[in-house]
């Protein structure tokens, strides 16, 4: 996935999943919380003027690059996609 900055970590920050509707992006930061691990959502949505562009561009998970394993992994297991 990708990379980018955001001040919760203090480093770079990585996308560990992308969801169309935000709703979904925040089911799944409450589960990674849930673990201990801390995660935010990254939606381009104009500040929330525009929900729609939700759709459009993605709403990102992000975590940091230190749990971006852990993350992937129990977000995996939730979708029932065990390795």
């Amino acid at each position: 996935m990708g990379e980018t900055r955001d001040r919760t970590f203090g480093e770079d920050a990585v996308v560990v999943e992308s969801f169309s509707e935000k709703s979904f992006a925040e089911a799944a930061v409450s589960l990674l919380q849930s673990e201990g691990i801390t995660a935010v959502i990254h939606a381009d949505d104009a500040g929330h003027e525009f929900p729609n562009f939700d759709f459009a561009s993605g709403v990102r998970l992000l975590v940091s690059e230190a749990d971006a394993e852990r993350a992937r992994e129990v977000l995996n297991v939730a979708a029932g996609e065990e390795e």
